[in-house]
């Protein structure tokens, strides 16, 4: 099993910036790829960013040329670093690791505002 601590979230005025952190503990050897997912209230949680144990990345067409995902192996923490920031990128935001095989962990949430 594979625990997240996300941090990171906040009030932020539109065209601001944000850094969100999702560190993993646990059994890091069985994650895959490390991801953000964001959720509104009445819609599905959706992709924003994954990044794969060997670089690979994929972002939502939301999120290309804004948001950028790494990834620090050594403090096991993924970053999403979210800039020109909008209103409707306002949701609870949700690390993701995939393991190896089947299944994944979810972080609890971090609230992200876009607002003036």
């Amino acid at each position: 099993q594979v625990q997240l601590a996300e941090s990171g979230g906040g009030l932020v005025q539109p065209g601001g910036s944000l850094r969100l952190s999702c560190t993993a503990s646990g059994s890091i050897a069985s994650i895959y790829a490390m991801g953000w997912y964001r959720q509104v209230p009445g819609k599905q949680r959706e992709l924003v960013a994954v990044i794969t144990t060997g670089g690979s990345t994929n972002y939502a067409d939301s999120a290309k040329g804004r948001f950028s995902i790494s990834r620090d192996n050594a403090k096991n923490t993924v970053y999403l670093e979210m800039n020109t920031l909008k209103p409707e990128d306002t949701a609870v935001y949700y690390c993701n690791a995939k393991y190896w095989g089947v299944g994944s962990s979810w972080g609890q949430g971090t609230q992200v505002t876009v607002s003036s």
